[in-house]
């Protein structure tokens, strides 16, 4: 059964060890903030640094794996059809807002919405770590190391796929910040297949 995250909005639930969790972006150029705990013990949380040290790439695709600040696998990225996403980013908030976009209404963005939707699991808001951003398109100047947030290359019907490792609590977003997806908001679909 495919699932739908409105726009702007997000959600939690469980997966369990050896689930695929497949993310689709349903009409394309939209983001979606992924994140992952264990659901033993919410101590132990998807890593930005661990993973991108040892993928030895920022640009995650099929055949990586994303890590716990423990070192531990915790998801498997098994299919990809857009090879394009982010984990360098941390989720869109009200102070993101006052910072990038002081003309726009403030929106509690990513940050907010994953704390309310994790807070049922027990995940308190100083718990949320940088999230994986499904289809979010962040280059690098090879010179500078000056960051920039374009659309997202992800077209209607792409998608990206991970196994779980362990038994997690994931929350998954449809992002909230105008420049992450080309300055519209849209919903994010998501499927779980069994083992």
């Amino acid at each position: 059964m495919t699932v739908t995250i409105p726009e702007r909005s997000g959600t939690a639930f469980l997966l369990m060890a050896g689930e695929t969790l497949t993310v689709i972006d349903p009409r394309g150029e939209q983001v979606a903030d992924l994140l992952a705990f264990s659901a033993d013990d919410l101590d132990e949380v998807v890593s930005s640094g661990r993973t991108l040290d040892y993928a030895e790439t920022i640009y995650l695709t099929t055949g990586h794996s994303l890590y716990s600040n423990r070192s531990r696998v915790l998801l498997e990225i098994v299919a990809d059809t857009v090879g394009r996403h982010d984990f360098l980013l941390t989720p869109c908030s009200y102070d993101t807002f006052h910072h990038f976009y002081p003309d726009l209404p403030p929106h509690r963005g990513c940050f907010g919405n994953l704390a309310e939707a994790l807070a049922p699991f027990g995940v308190v808001p100083d718990r949320i770590p940088v999230a994986f951003n499904c289809f979010m398109n962040v280059p690098v100047d090879g010179e500078t190391g000056k960051l920039r947030v374009l659309p997202p290359i992800s077209k209607a019907g792409d998608s990206i796929s991970f196994r779980a490792a362990i038994d997690l609590v994931i929350g998954l977003t449809a992002c909230s910040a105008p420049d992450s997806n080309g300055g519209t908001f849209k919903p994010i679909e998501y499927r779980i297949d069994p083992v």
